[in-house]
């Protein structure tokens, strides 16, 4: 899928045909294992057609659901609607300006399939550091960093081009960079890890 959406980041547009659903099959099952837990106010960022976001609203107080692509944002709305769930905010918007897209603390902020095309990922890490309280975390859901022909879904290589992943040592010092420390590492099979960080000064 081809965008000209300015601000969206690279490699980092929603996947087309059946394939998310085979490699996703359990969404709801990837929350737990990244710390998110019920009763929690949650950010959905780059949240794409809201393939996480449902689950999450079944199980926090709420979520405030994220992207730069209204169509998108669109689709998850609807995805929402449908499965009955009220306890979601959707916004619009740029993922630097997060401080600015959500006025007041949050306990998690969660992003999935979107860290390894940011251009300025300290600076994205700052933006989510003004967001959260300060016991809340930050859970980022990345592709290993394996060849792209390693990773098939439905017998066809996914995910984005092996140049722009990133392993979880890199993404820790991106991260680690905007005032963030690793709280837990954790893998996310198939071909996921999940890094969870804690503000610096807990």
């Amino acid at each position: 899928m081809t965008s000209t959406i300015p601000g969206l980041f690279q490699g980092t547009e929603m996947p087309t045909g059946g394939w998310w659903e085979a490699l996703w099959p359990d969404p709801a099952g990837v929350l737990p294992a990244v710390g998110m837990k019920p009763g929690m106010d949650v950010v959905d960022l780059c949240c794409g057609d809201g393939w996480f976001t449902l689950p999450m609203a079944r199980v926090v107080r709420q979520v405030i659901a994220i992207d730069i692509d209204a169509d998108l944002l669109e689709v998850a709305r609807r995805r929402l609607a449908d499965g009955g769930a009220s306890n979601c905010e959707f916004v619009a918007g740029d993922a630097y300006e997060l401080a600015r897209l959500v006025p007041r603390p949050v306990d998690f902020v969660f992003m999935a399939n979107a860290f390894h095309g940011v251009p300025d990922r300290p600076r994205l890490a700052r933006a989510v550091r003004a967001t959260l309280g300060r016991a809340g975390r930050f859970a980022i859901v990345n592709w290993h960093q394996q060849p792209r022909e390693q990773t098939t879904v439905l017998g066809e290589p996914r995910g984005p081009k092996t140049e722009l992943r990133l392993s979880p040592e890199q993404t820790i010092e991106a991260v680690e960079a905007g005032g963030f420390k690793l709280a837990e590492l954790v893998d996310i099979p198939p071909y996921h890890y999940g890094a969870v960080f804690k503000l610096a000064t807990n």
